[in-house]
């Protein structure tokens, strides 16, 4: 599903049941819930009038036998549009913890889409928009000449959810939230970014994990990286195979990964991997072989983890090292063929950067259905996409707005993502202290080493940022390291999947490293430095 590796639906990282439900224990402790019966008092929310929306149903819903294990209980589900089409949904518990979370939407969105649904579990009023259009995550059509939609879908939906969103949990539980959160990932982490630079009173906490920050430039290196896959255009003939992606990844481990003191598949920090493509062989007479490289096939690998630049500028950081071989990393996203992405683009791109590049550049930047990826200097990237930027980026350092209101910012960004560059959000963090050299007073950055688009990969993925974020903002506990955990498969089918191994998450720019005694399955036994 392209929502699981986009977006990562059913809340992100913070899948496991046993943490919603010490987030829910947690802040239980803080306040009085609120009580209400979803059965009894949910439809007396379809005579609530909202200026500018309109409540289309109001409803209990029971919980499917999966959401119940999760600890999902009747919820009263309020669907709704704002304007013409901004569709939303919002989740209202029948014991609330007065608090609300906005959760972001994957991709380009086109369903109502929330990337924290799940923290109704623990008590949160929770909501989610279509980003005012309908669609495929992976297609952009909707966007040609409109743009209404564009607005909508670049900043203007999540905010008007949120106040509307609001007034509703205002109206069923007869107080506003005593604290407004927000939780996305990839488009949902933009959206995030996007109400602390435009909306900074919306939110008093926000987590963008994995933000698509500047469309513009990380769509000029899926365009590269498409051209350099798939340079004629011909999908039956991509230049990297997956021979040559199992061969890359176990030179790349056998180089580095052992360098923060534990062999387990996982590289703990790609930029200080001093790995080269030289030390893999030539193949003889250019002849492809599982082990060895071709000319072609060395040329496209160089290209990828190099950066995008034009006009002496650098655009966009080229890819780092790390699970490259995994069927979520680069066969779906670079180097591959994705039958949702070839459906979603009518055949025009085969991988889900390509679907994104593609389609952005089509109908945000040119509006032109038919532009044509291998005909495109990237040269003209940097100017092509201010328009476009200007509505949809993320990249604003100024957050004083939102840190005069309070607000707390974590981001995260697992380094094996092989959609949106962990590099990119280094470099938006360094931007904001370089801006301000205070900001360690309201941000945090953590990397984690193995993951992959907002969950998945070899590394520790299971983060309860709710917890984490909540501490920081109402009891003014500023995160330090932060426990990760990676969960094993299930005993039986739908019971609960055990925790299999935690490892710390520390502060950017430290790093956690083994101390040396102590399994190397818990965190305990690691240190930051």
């Amino acid at each position: 599903m392209v929502q699981s590796i986009w977006c990562c639906v059913s809340g992100g990282v913070i899948a496991a049941a046993v943490l919603v439900a010490a987030s829910a224990a947690h802040l239980g402790a803080q306040g009085v819930s609120v009580m209400k019966s979803a059965a009894t008092d949910c439809a007396a929310l379809s005579s609530v009038a909202i200026a500018g929306a309109q409540i289309t149903q109001a409803a209990a819903v029971e919980p499917t036998a999966a959401q119940r294990a999760a600890g999902r209980s009747v919820v009263c589900r309020v669907s709704g549009v704002i304007g013409t089409e901004t569709h939303f949904a919002v989740l209202l518990p029948d014991t609330w913890n007065r608090r609300f979370v906005m959760g972001g939407g994957g991709g380009y969105v086109g369903s109502v889409d929330n990337n924290a649904q799940n923290s109704v579990n623990a008590g949160y009023a929770t909501a989610g928009t279509d980003a005012g259009h309908e669609g495929s995550a992976l297609s952009a059509g909707w966007a040609l000449h409109n743009d209404e939609r564009q607005a909508n879908f670049g900043y203007l939906a999540v905010h008007l959810t949120t106040e509307v969103s609001k007034q509703i949990i205002r109206a069923y539980y007869g107080s506003a939230p005593v604290k407004s959160y927000f939780y996305g990932c990839s488009n949902g982490g933009r959206e995030g970014l996007v109400e602390a630079q435009r909306y900074p009173t919306d939110f008093d906490g926000i987590v963008a994990m994995a933000p698509a920050i500047d469309f513009g430039t990380f769509s000029a290196s899926f365009i590269r990286n498409l051209k350099a896959q798939f340079p004629t255009g011909d999908f039956s003939k991509p230049v990297v195979t997956g021979e040559n992606l199992a061969l890359l990844q176990s030179k790349i481990l056998d180089a580095c990964d052992a360098r923060d003191g534990v062999r387990d598949g996982v590289l703990d920090d790609p930029p200080g991997c001093d790995f080269s493509l030289v030390s893999i062989a030539a193949c003889p007479n250019d002849m492809a072989a599982p082990d060895c490289l071709t000319r072609a096939a060395r040329a496209a690998i160089e290209t990828i983890y190099s950066p995008v630049r034009a006009n002496g500028r650098t655009l966009y950081p080229g890819q780092p090292f790390g699970n490259e071989a995994l069927a979520n990393a680069w066969p779906t996203w670079i180097t591959g063929i994705s039958p949702q992405s070839l459906t979603a683009t009518n055949n025009g791109a085969p991988t889900e950067q390509g679907a994104f590049g593609t389609e952005f550049f089509k109908y945000f930047v040119f509006g032109d259905a038919t532009w044509d990826y291998k005909r495109y200097d990237l040269t003209h990237a940097e100017a092509d996409i201010k328009r476009a930027d200007a509505i949809v980026g993320a990249d604003n350092p100024d957050l004083s707005a939102f840190t005069a209101h309070g607000g707390k910012l974590i981001l995260a960004h697992g380094w094996s993502d092989p959609a949106l560059n962990a590099l990119a959000t280094v470099d938006y963090y360094k931007s904001i202290k370089a801006r301000d050299p205070s900001a360690d007073a309201y941000l945090r950055l953590y990397l984690l080493p193995g993951v992959l688009h907002c969950a998945g990969g070899t590394g520790c993925d299971v983060v309860d940022w709710y917890r984490v974020i909540s501490d920081w903002v109402e009891r003014g506990v500023a995160p330090a390291r932060v426990t990760a955990s990676k969960l094993g498969p299930a005993p039986s089918p739908g019971a609960a999947r055990p925790v299999a191994r935690t490892r710390p998450l520390c502060p950017y720019p430290q790093r956690a490293a083994y101390s040396g005694t102590g399994s190397t399955d818990e965190e305990k036994n690691f240190v930051c430095r």
